[in-house]
């Protein structure tokens, strides 16, 4: 496969992905302020730490409240990881690989766009956009459903299967990583049902809350720690992904799955491995940021590697610049 197409394949997963997950927090935070109207205040900063990219939000907008935050993370054209954003480059990518895509794909990316773009000057209620991030999360369920019932399961899916997993596990991380440290108001909620209401909310934003309590029942940190970063069986769960990713990249590579033969695969392996053999009271102890901040920089290297061992073979100066504008910085 020509690197040029594995590389809008890998990308078009990563951006659809992203643009699930930016709809997945709002949606969540909007129904925790309809469930906490009092704490709609500080609902909303958390939401541009979790992106990495506060210092650009306040530079254009200030402080952060509920209409310049939804603007900013989902139609704005000029910042680069909004919804909008994310599905212009995921259709520009796809529509430039539309051979190796199913008709069906390729139909479901262009539609999620539109539809999408007939919405960016619509007023809507808090109720509206409830149901609009709801109807953008299905739409992505849709495309990934579609992907993987009408592609070849070869080469070219394991990339799109690598992209949407680096990205999932990212995105997961960062959102565990902002409710730890931000998203209590005060030290006193600690322990209290506003305490449960924000975790609950948390393993909402990654549709693990049902599955959550039928395991575990009652939640506390190091519980839903361990389930959102070390957790198997969890598809949005940190090691779930990383472990998926990894099949995928030896499927590509061809190599046997335990030995490594190229560094995207080294460094994967490497942090597969402690994941492995992490304990989570552990990790809390020594500091869930420092950690979790470490995961990040670490899957930020594991993107490059991948650059360098598919991607840079036949057109570096393209497929660089594209990987340097797409990376988000870790926190």
């Amino acid at each position: 496969m020509l690197s040029r197409v594995a590389n809008s394949i890998y990308w078009m997963a990563r951006y659809v992905e992203r643009a699930e997950n930016l709809a997945r927090y709002i949606e969540v935070t909007l129904n925790v302020i309809l469930d906490q109207p009092d704490s709609a205040h500080h609902q909303w900063a958390p939401l541009i730490l979790a992106t990495g990219d506060e210092k650009t939000f306040t530079e254009r907008h200030g402080k952060p409240n509920s209409q310049n935050v939804i603007h900013f993370l989902t139609f704005d054209p000029d910042y680069s990881n909004s919804i909008k954003s994310c599905l212009t480059h995921a259709r520009e990518n796809a529509r430039t690989i539309r051979e190796t895509i199913s008709p069906e794909a390729w139909e479901q990316i262009n539609e999620f766009y539109h539809w999408l773009r007939s919405h960016s000057n619509q007023k809507m209620t808090l109720e509206q956009l409830t149901d609009f991030y709801q109807r953008a999360r299905m739409h992505s369920h849709l495309f990934s459903g579609i992907l993987d019932a009408t592609m070849l399961h070869g080469e070219g899916w394991h990339f799109a299967n690598l992209g949407r997993l680096i990205e999932r596990a990212d995105k997961t991380s960062r959102i565990l990583d902002v409710k730890y440290f931000t998203l209590l108001p005060t030290l006193s909620d600690v322990g209290t049902t506003i305490d449960d209401l924000q975790w609950s909310a948390v393993l909402r934003s990654v549709s693990g809350f049902e599955i959550y309590r039928k395991r575990f029942r009652a939640i506390t940190v190091p519980r839903v720690v361990e389930f959102l970063i070390l957790e198997r069986e969890f598809p949005r769960a940190v090691r779930f992904c990383l472990e998926g990713a990894d099949r995928s990249l030896h499927a590509i590579s061809g190599s046997p799955e335990g030995v490594f033969r190229n560094l995207a695969e080294q460094r994967l392996g490497q942090l597969r491995a402690n994941l492995a053999y992490a304990d989570v009271q552990q990790v809390i102890n020594n500091g869930l940021h420092e950690f979790v901040d470490e995961l990040q920089v670490k899957l930020n290297d594991v993107d490059e590697a991948i650059y360098e061992t598919f991607f840079a073979i036949r057109s570096p100066v393209q497929s660089q610049s594209q990987s340097q504008s797409q990376t988000q910085s870790s926190r």
